[in-house]
């Protein structure tokens, strides 16, 4: 038995490589291909910022969320525009913006922020003015400030 173990061994792996060469990776191959794992969707992801009505109120609701946090003895300042808005794709959004924050015991404050955000309803644009339809993710560059 000592004698055939190498040769076992050795037809034992042969074998294991084949069959991943001939058939586990042909099909993996084929899989990818195929729209198994197709998200069909409007909103497409990209690398570059973006400006679009949907990245706009993603701005105004992280803006509403940072205000609701920070209570009342806060005077809070946002620009009209954040200073970079990116879609992940899928109605997901990198909003990257800054405030400024004047608080009643000391002078004003500009801070940048980021906050992804995710909206709920995908391709149906009727509930986008409702933030019970948007999902704060993250928020981050804030972590001074108490919330």
């Amino acid at each position: 038995m000592k004698k055939y173990s190498i040769i076992i061994l050795i037809v034992g792996l042969s074998a294991l490589l084949f069959i991943q060469k001939e058939i586990v990776i042909p099909f993996v191959l084929e899989v990818d291909k195929s729209d198994l794992f197709l998200v069909d969707r409007k909103d497409q992801g990209g690398q570059f910022p973006i400006s679009t009505p949907l990245s706009g109120l993603a701005y105004a609701h992280c803006n509403n969320h940072i205000k609701s946090k920070l209570g009342p003895d806060v005077s809070i300042n946002f620009p009209e525009k954040p200073l970079n808005a990116w879609s992940l794709g899928n109605y997901q959004y990198i909003i990257n913006a800054e405030i400024d924050i004047t608080s009643t015991t000391a002078s004003t404050v500009t801070k940048k922020y980021v906050c992804r955000i995710t909206y709920k309803n995908g391709d149906n644009d009727e509930g986008s003015l409702d933030f019970a339809n948007w999902s704060i993710e993250g928020l981050s560059g804030l972590d001074s400030l108490e919330f």
